[in-house]
């Protein structure tokens, strides 16, 4: 396939993405029941933002050319992807640049997120039977030349021990941060209140963690955060919160709740689902230098830096953990 001819079949997956085939919404609900995780409205989000921010034409043209991306690879590769799985499609910019490039991939999918994903590679197939020469699906990764791995610390070892001594990316646990300066409008508390609980928290780029300023008033963002009190309704959901809930209180700890999300001091930017960890600053400046450097931090929200209610809505290139993933595959020419 030509460049041109995988642009065209990736915006016409966008234009199918967001259509309402029945295979199409049939696929949705059963990921929804494979994983209760994946409720209709963040599987309706993830396709969403995916469609509107990575699969449009000029968009992709864009991206390739920034690149040099060709027609075809000087040196094909097969590159082996490991997905994640915790929130819906995560997985897909990774497929996305794969297929652009014009390698070759070998996918092994989560097990909390295979439905969509290998149904729309079904759909690819069906509009053109070639690409099921560039895209398959295996249990085990063997052979490769190449290797994309997301997953935690524990699997990143992993990971590390059976593709290092191939070209390699692997992602291990991230998440993302909120500074606060307490100039916030309301507008931008609800946008942080959505950046805090798109996917019930689950997402690397979920605010997890508030720098706030001494003496900072958590009361209007507890109060817009109730707009998320149905979550109690998901008996996950509901599980994790009374069982942390009761781990502070038996702790004797100190915290803030509005009976469906819990706020508590701690300086680990990684909270449970339900939770919200924050942290007192004195210098914005210092503070910011500080989260910066820090390498379990995927995105930094706040005034001057990614915009409230951005956080998961990732462009093409607001690469994970900041390795242009691109660029890689490129290198996989020379």
């Amino acid at each position: 396939m030509t460049l041109q001819e995988r642009i065209q079949l990736m915006v016409s997956l966008g234009q199918y993405m967001t259509g309402q085939d029945p295979a199409w919404l049939a696929a949705q609900e059963k990921a929804y029941r494979d994983n209760a995780w994946f409720i209709p409205e963040f599987i309706h989000t993830a396709v969403q933002n995916l469609a509107g921010k990575m699969l449009q034409e000029d968009a992709l043209r864009a991206w390739a050319a920034q690149y040099g991306v060709t027609d075809e690879p000087a040196k094909p590769a097969t590159v082996g992807i490991v997905m994640a799985g915790n929130i819906p499609l995560v997985g897909f910019h990774d497929f996305l640049s794969v297929f652009l490039s014009g390698h070759a991939m070998v996918i092994k999918t989560s097990s909390k997120d295979q439905v969509l994903i290998k149904h729309l590679a079904a759909k690819l197939y069906e509009w053109e039977v070639t690409v099921q020469n560039q895209v398959s699906f295996a249990e085990q990764l063997k052979g490769c030349d190449a290797y994309i791995a997301t997953g935690s610390n524990n699997t990143g070892r992993y990971f590390e021990y059976y593709f290092g001594k191939y070209p390699h990316i692997i992602r291990r646990n991230r998440s993302s941060v909120a500074l606060l300066d307490g100039t916030e409008t309301t507008a931008e508390l609800e946008a942080l209140a959505q950046d805090i609980q798109l996917y019930f928290g689950l997402g690397c780029r979920n605010i997890t963690q508030l720098y706030v300023p001494e003496g900072y008033d958590f009361l209007p963002l507890l109060d817009i955060l109730r707009k998320y009190e149905h979550f109690m309704e998901f008996h996950k959901y509901k599980h994790n919160y009374d069982y942390h809930l009761a781990l502070l209180i038996m702790g004797n700890k100190y915290y803030m709740n509005n009976d469906s999300v819990i706020f508590t001091e701690n300086s680990s930017p990684f909270s449970p689902v339900s939770q919200v960890h924050y942290q007192f600053y004195t210098d914005r400046q210092a503070v910011l230098q500080e989260l910066q450097a820090h390498a379990d931090i995927q995105c930094l929200v706040g005034h001057g830096l990614t915009p409230f209610g951005q956080a998961q809505e990732p462009g093409l290139t607001d690469y994970a953990d900041g390795v242009d993933t691109m660029q890689f595959l490129q290198s996989l020419n020379r």
